[in-house]
C-alpha cells in the first residue's frame, strides 16, 4: 500500500510534515508495508513551500494507480492582500493549484476504487475549487468553511471527516490526527495506539461519518 503526498507549489509544510512523520512511524510499526512519499505531479523535483522558501523534494510522479493514499495538502500565504498588486493570497494560491497537472492525476484517483484521496487543512478547498469533491463531506480550516460550502461540499466542522473514498481533516496540526486516523483505518487500533505513544500526542475528536442516528437536538 502507498500513501503518496503530493507537493505543490506554494504548499504548507506542516500539512506535509505531520501527516508523512505519522505514516513513516506507522510504516515501521507494520514491518514497511506502508510504502510513503513525496510526488509531484510533474515527477522528481524541488517544489517552494509557502513559508519563507522551505523546499522539500519529490521523488516521484503522483500515481493515481498505486493503491492506497494520495494526501493533498493545503497552501501557506498571507490572507489578505490584493492579488492585482502580485500579492499572492491563500485563495490565489488555492486557484493555481487548479490550473495544474495535478487535477487529473486526482480526478483519476477519486475514481479509482483501490485509492483513497486524504486532504489537510486548505488541500479539501484546493480539490473542491477545482471541481472535484462536489456534495462530498469534507473539512477545511475554520477560516475556509464557508468558502468549501459555497463550492458545493458539505462542509463539516469536525477535525477529521471520513466519507469513505475522501478524508479530510481542518486546520494544519489536524494532519497528525489524520494520519493517525488513516493507520487505525488500515492497520487497526493497535498500531495507531503505539505511533501515539511514540510523538506523545493523543488525537483529538471524533471522526465524523455520515452514518448513524442523526441527533435530534445538540
Amino acid at each position: 500500500m502507498y500513501a503518496q503526498i503530493v507537493l505543490f507549489d506554494g504548499f504548507d509544510p506542516l500539512d506535509v510534515v505531520a501527516p508523512f512523520e505519522v505514516l513513516a512511524a506507522g510504516s515501521d510499526a507494520v514491518g514497511g508495508e506502508l510504502i510513503v512519499g513525496l510526488v509531484s505531479a510533474e515527477g522528481p523535483r524541488a517544489v517552494v513551500s509557502g513559508t519563507r522558501g522551505l523546499v522539500l523534494n519529490a521523488t516521484a510522479r503522483l500515481d493515481p494507480t498505486r493503491p492506497g493514499y494520495v494526501l493533498v495538502p493545503g497552501v501557506s500565504g498571507p490572507t489578505v492582500g490584493d492579488p492585482d498588486e502580485g500579492v499572492e493570497t491563500i485563495p490565489v494560491l488555492l486557484a493555481r493549484f487548479g490550473a495544474t497537472e495535478a487535477v487529473p492525476l486526482l480526478r483519476q484517483a477519486l475514481l479509482n476504487p483501490d485509492v483513497t484521496v486524504a486532504t489537510v487543512c486548505g488541500g479539501s478547498l484546493a480539490l473542491a475549487m477545482a471541481g472535484l469533491i462536489d456534495q462530498r463531506y469534507a473539512v477545511t480550516h475554520v477560516q475556509g468553511m464557508d468558502m468549501l460550502e459555497a463550492t458545493g461540499v458539505y462542509a463539516v466542522p469536525a477535525r477529521v471527516v471520513d466519507d469513505g473514498d475522501l478524508v479530510s481533516a481542518g486546520g494544519v496540526t489536524s494532519g497528525l490526527d489524520l494520519g493517525l486516523h488513516i493507520l487505525e483505518r488500515e492497520y487497526g487500533p493497535r498500531i495507531a495506539h503505539a505511533v501515539e505513544a511514540v510523538f506523545e500526542y493523543e488525537r483529538r475528536g471524533t471522526v465524523w461519518r455520515n452514518s448513524g442516528r442523526r441527533p435530534v437536538a445538540v
